[in-house]
């Protein structure tokens, strides 16, 4: 039972952490897309400077949730792989879409307006299409009534709730990549773009606030097993909301700089803890159903010798990439020199 536990955590984390940056990175391919043809802000060439590496790094973390999720819990990859069949198409297909014209984008110069919007759209559809999982896990759209569990797609888009969700994940997705772009604008020195996307975070955080008290209203309706369970933890929801209070006052405090207001890392930093506390909220509610009510993580659970080597395979590799991952952040965030010299540089251009 215990190491059931421990892979459902070391799923969500992985679950989390692709949440944070994906959303991260498609939010910049949006922004780049918004401010392509506003080059006195330079808004774009922030975002595309953002987005050239982080790309690749965030496509590797949805590999490892999907080799996670069948390694340790092959007999609830069965039901998800058929519930998720034509939503996970659809998301394979976009995601192959935006790849390729993002790439593009940077080489065919006479398509680069095209490219950059194609990519643009399908990247904020993704997020949507992508918590549109969690729905379809509270149960009420899997029938389970035959040996074969299918999902009504005609009901789940009629729902109220999968709305409330694929807004969330729109506005989460523009807010936390507006802050984050606000955040490396600054440390590139680059205030027009700064001003910008500051302006932004600060429009759509309370909407993305908004979209979160929606979800909660329709999942009392759809799914009050997990809205119940969740209210049992309502001072953890209480501090997430906290923690956005923070966010968005750190918009605000005094920088230090004539003309500059707010200080986006302390943003950026109370931002992902509101969302962490809220999704472990949420994740304990859910718990021990992976696709309710047949499908738990007692059911769904691998062989506990096949998990132990799987489970130590994560820990060395991590082990391995984790510094990796720590020094590529602070070469796209921290390196002032560095973030410099691309900017002189693109200056001569």
């Amino acid at each position: 039972m215990l190491n059931a536990y421990l892979a459902i955590t070391v799923l969500w984390g992985f679950v989390f952490i692709y949440a944070v940056m994906a959303t991260m990175d498609f939010g910049a391919g949006f922004w780049s897309m918004v401010y392509f043809n506003r080059e006195k802000t330079k808004a774009t060439n922030i975002a595309n400077r953002y987005l050239s590496p982080t790309w690749e790094v965030t496509n590797t973390f949805i590999v490892a949730l999907v080799v996670a999720i069948y390694s340790m819990f092959p007999y609830g990859a069965y039901t998800l792989g058929t519930i998720l069949l034509i939503p996970g198409s659809l998301i394979l297909l976009l995601l192959s879409i935006r790849s390729a014209f993002l790439v593009f984008s940077h080489i065919a110069d006479e398509y680069k307006k095209p490219l950059t919007y194609i990519s643009g759209i399908t990247g904020i559809i993704i997020p949507g299409l992508l918590i549109s999982v969690l729905p379809i896990t509270h149960g009420k759209y899997v029938d389970f009534s035959t040996d074969k569990q299918t999902l009504d797609l005609a009901g789940l888009f009629t729902s109220p709730n999968e709305y409330a969700f694929f807004g969330f994940a729109i506005t989460s997705t523009l807010f936390l990549s507006s802050l984050l772009l606000a955040d490396y604008s600054k440390t590139s020195e680059e205030y027009e773009a700064y001003n910008v996307y500051r302006r932004d975070a600060i429009i759509i955080g309370p909407i993305s606030l908004l979209m979160a008290f929606l979800i909660m209203l329709t999942l009392k309706q759809e799914a009050g097993w997990i809205f119940h369970k969740m209210m049992k933890d309502l001072p953890l929801l209480f501090l997430s909301l906290g923690c956005f209070l923070v966010g968005g006052i750190g918009l605000f405090f005094p920088s230090g700089k004539q003309n500059i207001k707010g200080r986006p890392r302390v943003a950026v930093i109370a931002i992902t803890a509101q969302y962490l506390v809220a999704s472990y909220v949420y994740g304990k509610a859910h718990l021990p159903y992976i696709v309710y009510p047949e499908v738990t993580i007692h059911s769904a659970f691998t062989d506990p010798n096949s998990f132990r080597a799987v489970f130590f395979s994560y820990v060395a590799g991590f082990a391995i990439l984790f510094p990796g991952f720590i020094y590529f952040w602070s070469l796209f965030m921290n390196d002032k020199r560095y973030l410099r010299r691309r900017k002189v540089s693109e200056s001569r251009k």
